[in-house]
């Protein structure tokens, strides 16, 4: 597993790297995405959101648990928390084998239908600007987007 580990200095820099990230996917790639509360998810999204050509403003589904949008291609943003505790399938298999993005916050709580093959991001609060954003690759393709990020 590869991990690469960045510090972003403010909101437009984190969306920027989000942005630079969403060039580098494919049809079917599922991200999950980890931090505590305003730790900067929704940001880090609204950037992959922007790098896929997508003009909806971006907003949490903590509400609706999934929303889509249309770019290049579909980006799925997910908020499972209120999924815990909960075994119920709500098709998930169909958004990550699907033609588009899958953004999974809490992903924790679906562990069982995740692909093994994933993006794990984790986004921690440096300070009030700073963000750290760690990248962990499971599978070659997300070992390759990495390496990509990094060169």
């Amino acid at each position: 597993m590869t991990t690469f580990t960045i510090e972003t200095s403010s909101e437009m820099h984190t969306m920027e790297f989000a942005a630079k990230l969403a060039a580098l996917l494919e049809p079917g790639n599922v991200i999950t995405l980890e931090g505590d509360l305003g730790a900067g998810k929704t940001i880090f999204t609204k950037g992959l959101a922007k790098g896929l050509g997508v003009e909806r403003m971006v907003t949490s589904p903590t509400f609706v648990i999934i929303k889509e949008y249309e770019g290049i291609m579909p980006l799925y943003h997910m908020d499972v928390y209120r999924l815990e505790d909960m075994d119920e399938d709500i098709g998930f298999k169909e958004y990550f084998n699907g033609k588009g993005i899958s953004v999974v916050e809490w992903a924790q709580f679906i562990e069982m239908y995740l692909p093994d093959e994933r993006l794990n991001i984790n986004i921690r609060f440096v300070d009030e600007e700073k963000r750290e954003i760690e990248l962990t690759a499971q599978g070659e393709h997300f070992e390759n987007v990495i390496k990509q990020l990094t060169e």
